[in-house]
C-alpha cells in the first residue's frame, strides 16, 4: 500500500487533468520525495460523454510530520470531535467524504477534515480521488482496534471517564452526608452543654465560673460516614431509569444544587439535524427551513433580514444563491457529494406532506425543560425537613455558646471553632436552593419561548403560502447529491502509484485513438 501523500493536489487545464502526488521516500536515512503524476484527458471535451465536467481544482493538506512510529495524530484531537467523527465513519461503513462526517456529526468542515487526516495516517487509511475531484477516506472494519492499539490515551480513556463518574458521584453523597454528620454534631453537643449545665450548677460552690471542660469525647472519624454510601452505586445507576428516582443522600443534594443542565451536549444534536436536514435536501435549502433549528423570533415579530442563517453558512461552508425568481437560497457544495447511496423519492414532498419528506429528523429543535430535582415528594420533604431540623439546632446552639464559656480542650471547643462552617452549611441548605428556584423558572420561561418559536417556524413549512411554496420547490430543483461510486475513482493511496499512471496513460492513449478514428 502506499503512503500518504505529504501533498496532494489535482487541477484541471483545458481539456486534461493532472494528479501530482508527492510521497516521503526514505532511502538510506536520506529524506528525499518521490513525486508522481497522473495526466487524464478531460472526459467532457469528447463526444461520447454526456456528462461536462467544469474545471476542477481540489486540494487536501496531510500533516506532513507523519511517520511511521511517530507521534500519534488522533490525540491531538478533541475527545468530542474524534468520538463523534468516529461513530460518522461507522454509520458510512467506512467510506466517506469531508462533507457526510461533517453533516452527521455536526461538525465543523475543517474539524472533520483534521479528524480524517488524523485517523487515516493512524489507522492506515488511505485515500480516494474521484474523476471531478473529490477526496474520499477508506477506513478497515478493524480501525478502531488498530487506533487503540496504538494510542494509550485511548487505553486508558475509559478508566479516566469511570474515576470522573466515581468523584462526581462521591461529592453529590458528601453533601448529604454533611447534612447528617451536622445534625449529629450540633445535637450531640447540645446535650453536652446542657448535661454539663447541670453539673455545673451542682458544683457552683466548687467552681470558680461556669468555665469548663465537659469531659465528654466523640470518637469520630471521616470513615464513619461511609456506611451510608452505597458500594455499587456506580453500576447500579447505569440500569436506573428517570422515574426510578435517588436515594437519600443524593436527594440532599439534588434539593440543593439540582441535577445539571438538562440540555447538556444539546448544541451537538442541534448542528447534527441541521446537517442531517441540509444533506436530506439535496444540500439546497431556505431560511425558512433552517428557522425550526435555531434560535429565532416568534413569527408575530418581524423579521427583516436572515442574519440568523450565518453560523449555519460558517460550520458548513454555505453560500446564497438567487433563483430566477429572485429568492434568496443557501447552497452547501460539500454536502451535496456523498459516499452513501442515494435517497430518492423525497423531491418533491413540499407543504404539508413536509412532516414525511424531513424522514427521521425532528421537525424543530426543541429544549429541554430544567427540573428544580428529580427527586420524588415524600424524599424532599423528609430532606427539608431535616434541613429545618439542622437550621434549628444550629440556631439554639449558637445561642448556648454565647453564653458558655468553653475551655480550650476537648469536643466543644472542637464545635466551637467549626461552628461558622455549620452556620453556613445550615444557611446555604436554604438559601442556594431558594435562588436556584427563581433561577429555574426564569430559564424554563426563556426556553419556552424559543421552543414556540421554533415549532411556530415548523408549522409555517407544513401550510406554506403561495410564495413559500414557490420558494421552496425552488430549492428542490437546484437540488443536487452526486453519489461517488468505487466506477468514479481514479487514483487511490491503497494502489501502487506506478500502475495508476500506468493506466491513466493507457486510458489516455484509448481516447486518442477514438478522436482519430472520427
Amino acid at each position: 500500500m502506499a503512503s500518504i501523500a505529504t501533498c496532494f493536489s489535482i487541477t484541471a487545464k483545458s481539456h486534461h487533468y493532472h494528479y501530482s502526488c508527492k510521497l516521503p521516500y526514505n532511502n538510506n536515512n536520506n529524506n528525499n520525495n518521490f513525486q508522481t503524476s497522473i495526466h487524464l484527458r478531460n472526459p467532457s471535451k469528447s463526444r461520447y460523454s454526456s456528462v461536462s465536467f467544469p474545471v476542477i481544482k481540489a486540494s487536501i493538506d496531510v500533516p506532513t510530520g507523519i511517520k511511521p512510529g511517530g507521534r500519534i495524530e488522533t490525540d491531538r484531537l478533541p475527545t468530542e470531535v474524534r468520538k463523534r467523527a468516529m461513530e460518522a465513519v461507522d454509520s458510512f461503513g467506512g467510506r466517506v467524504t469531508i462533507g457526510d462526517v461533517s453533516s452527521k456529526a455536526g461538525l465543523k468542515l475543517n474539524e472533520a477534515q483534521n479528524a480524517l487526516q488524523a485517523l487515516a495516517a493512524d489507522t492506515g487509511g488511505f485515500l480516494e480521488v474521484s474523476d471531478e475531484g473529490d477526496v474520499l477516506y477508506v477506513f478497515s472494519k478493524d480501525y478502531r482496534s488498530k487506533l487503540v492499539a496504538k494510542s494509550f490515551r485511548l487505553k486508558i480513556e475509559p478508566l479516566l471517564e469511570k474515576s470522573k463518574s466515581v468523584a462526581e458521584y462521591v461529592i453529590r453523597v458528601s453533601f448529604g452526608t454533611a447534612l447528617i454528620a451536622s445534625i449529629v454534631i450540633v445535637y450531640t453537643t447540645i446535650i453536652a452543654l446542657l448535661s454539663s449545665s447541670r453539673s455545673d450548677e451542682d458544683n457552683r460552690g466548687r467552681r470558680g465560673g461556669r468555665s469548663f471542660d465537659s469531659g465528654f469525647s466523640l470518637n469520630f472519624y471521616p470513615t464513619d460516614l461511609f456506611w451510608f454510601w452505597d458500594p455499587y452505586y456506580y453500576r447500579r445507576r447505569q440500569r436506573r431509569t428517570d422515574d426510578v428516582g435517588t436515594n437519600f443522600i443524593e436527594s440532599v443534594f439534588s434539593f440543593v444544587f439540582g441535577d445539571g443542565d438538562p440540555n447538556e451536549g444539546i448544541e451537538e444534536e442541534r448542528w447534527k439535524l441541521i446537517g442531517q436536514y441540509i444533506t436530506s435536501n439535496g444540500g439546497v435549502v431556505t431560511a425558512e427551513e433552517l428557522a425550526p433549528y435555531l434560535d429565532v423570533p416568534p413569527t408575530d415579530e418581524t423579521m427583516v433580514d436572515e442574519s440568523y442563517i450565518l453560523p449555519v453558512l460558517l460550520r458548513f461552508d454555505g453560500r446564497p444563491d438567487v433563483d430566477e425568481e429572485g429568492n434568496i437560497l443557501y447552497r452547501f457544495p460539500s454536502l451535496q457529494r456523498t459516499a452513501a447511496s442515494q435517497r430518492s423519492g423525497r423531491k418533491e414532498y413540499v407543504g404539508k406532506r413536509w412532516a414525511e419528506f424531513v424522514g427521521g429528523v425532528d421537525k424543530f429543535f426543541k429544549e429541554k425543560q430544567w427540573q428544580f430535582s428529580k427527586t420524588k415528594n415524600t424524599e424532599t420533604a423528609m430532606v427539608i425537613g431535616l434541613g429545618g431540623l439542622n437550621l434549628f439546632g444550629v440556631i439554639i446552639l449558637g445561642t448556648m455558646l454565647k453564653n458558655t464559656a468553653v475551655a480550650p480542650s476537648g469536643f466543644i471547643s472542637f464545635v466551637a471553632d467549626i461552628f461558622p462552617l455549620l452556620q453556613i452549611y445550615a444557611s446555604s441548605f436554604f438559601a442556594i436552593p431558594l435562588f436556584r428556584w427563581f433561577l429555574v423558572r426564569k430559564t424554563n420561561s426563556d426556553i419556552d419561548k424559543r421552543n414556540k418559536a421554533r415549532e411556530q417556524r415548523a408549522r409555517l413549512l407544513e401550510f406554506p403560502d403561495q410564495s413559500l411554496r414557490r420558494k421552496l420547490l425552488s430549492a428542490r430543483d437546484m437540488a443536487q447529491r452526486t453519489v461517488i461510486g468505487q466506477d468514479r475513482i481514479v487514483y487511490s493511496t491503497e494502489r501502487d502509484l506506478y500502475d495508476q499512471d500506468y493506466e491513466a496513460r493507457e486510458w489516455d492513449q484509448r481516447f486518442q485513438e477514438i478522436e482519430k478514428s472520427d
